[in-house]
């Protein structure tokens, strides 16, 4: 059976943390679905559409990498799309609790009781950078084209900056 992981989340934008996520991971499974989580009841700061885009550059030469969008429940789309594991990064001590919680309420549902979550934890290098935090510096014209894995190569870098 094929070790297709989900690495479910907003990315927005998709950082050199994700990236690493994503990286490092890779050895591990066959393939990585890269799912961008859609919620009609928040305005995103990039279009899904260019997210959706950004990543596939990223990831171009990268076979065992998909990107796609979901709504819903990330254990609903892991199960339609038969994935087994949920793929996600901490970097701090908080984010693992929160993961931790997620995983045991997903094992709740009958969509998740067969999905195992693999937690990664950020690279000390990384364990800063976030998608809120080049928000706010974008908010209030600090640079922050260094934690995009995509600027300056790709066509919709004109959106971000």
């Amino acid at each position: 059976m094929e070790r297709i992981a989900i690495f479910p989340g907003s990315f927005d934008p998709f950082t050199i943390g994700h990236k690493n996520i994503v990286d490092r991971a890779l050895p591990l499974f066959d393939r990585i679905i890269i799912a961008i989580g859609v919620n009609s009841a928040k305005q995103p700061w990039m279009p899904l559409p260019e997210r959706i885009d950004a990543i596939h550059f990223v990831f171009a030469d990268e076979p065992q990498v998909e990107v796609d969008s979901f709504s819903g429940l990330a254990v609903d789309y892991a199960r339609e799309r038969n994935a087994r594991f949920l793929l996600r990064g901490v970097r701090t001590c908080a984010d693992f609790d929160y993961e931790r919680n997620m995983a045991d309420a997903n094992r709740m549902l009958p969509a998740g009781k067969d999905i195992e979550t693999i937690l990664l934890p950020a690279l000390p290098e990384y364990a800063a950078v976030s998608s809120s935090l080049v928000r706010e510096l974008a908010r209030f014209g600090a640079p922050y084209a260094h934690l995009l894995p995509y600027t300056n190569h790709h066509p919709y870098t004109n959106l971000i900056t």
